[in-house]
């Protein structure tokens, strides 16, 4: 009888020690889930990769984000921009690479758009509690100025989409709450096409 006792309670000792350590191991959902969004373009492949916070209702742009104050363009950790070639955005030549990617929001008139050489978070910048925007400007690889479109329906969830327009130029659009801010990047198909065509 004792015997039966001791292995009774051994059983639920180590059904209890194993349910604990099932709770242990079990994450709950992240509340900002990552998210990877990539395209062909041309010769080129574009990938990005982030974390998509919710609106839960929030005041956005202007509250949670202020006007004038470089943000990580997403949750939790850099959001980040892969080229597998070399392309040209704003005007300026990319090289193939993995960028961080910021944003600035503002009142009125166009936002800008930063891509990170260094591939960065955005805090590495922090002084006094602020973005020090010189340093960042110096680890830029391009930045450069877009224009929000204002959507008629809140989108909950942060998300990136990547179009290949004429599989030559890609569109990059950042969709949140009601802004739509979308950027060009010339995969320069006609370019390199020249270079094959040099090379024999």
């Amino acid at each position: 009888m004792k015997n039966l006792k001791f292995y009774s309670i051994a059983v639920m000792a180590l059904f209890f020690a194993a349910t604990e350590l099932t709770f242990a191991q079990l994450q709950l959902p992240n509340p900002s889930p990552g998210a990877t969004v990539s395209q062909n373009v041309g010769f080129t492949k574009i990938s990005i990769d982030y974390s998509s916070p919710g609106v839960k209702g929030r005041e956005i742009f202007g509250n949670l984000l202020k006007h004038g104050e470089t943000w990580r363009a997403g949750a939790n950790a850099p959001t980040i921009i892969e080229f597998s070639t070399a392309v040209n955005i704003g005007g300026t030549n990319v090289r193939p690479g993995k960028y961080s990617l910021f944003i600035t929001p503002q009142q009125s008139g166009d936002w800008t758009v930063h891509l990170n050489s260094k591939g960065n978070a955005v805090y590495a910048y922090m002084k006094d509690g602020k973005i020090d925007e010189e340093a960042l400007l110096k680890d830029n690889a391009v930045s450069f100025k877009v224009k929000p479109v204002m959507a008629n329906d809140s989108q909950e969830r942060l998300s990136y989409a990547i179009s290949a327009e004429n599989n030559k130029v890609a569109k990059v659009t950042m969709a949140w709450d009601k802004v739509r801010l979308s950027f060009m990047v010339d995969t320069q198909v006609d370019q390199k096409m020249d270079g094959f065509k040099g090379a024999f």
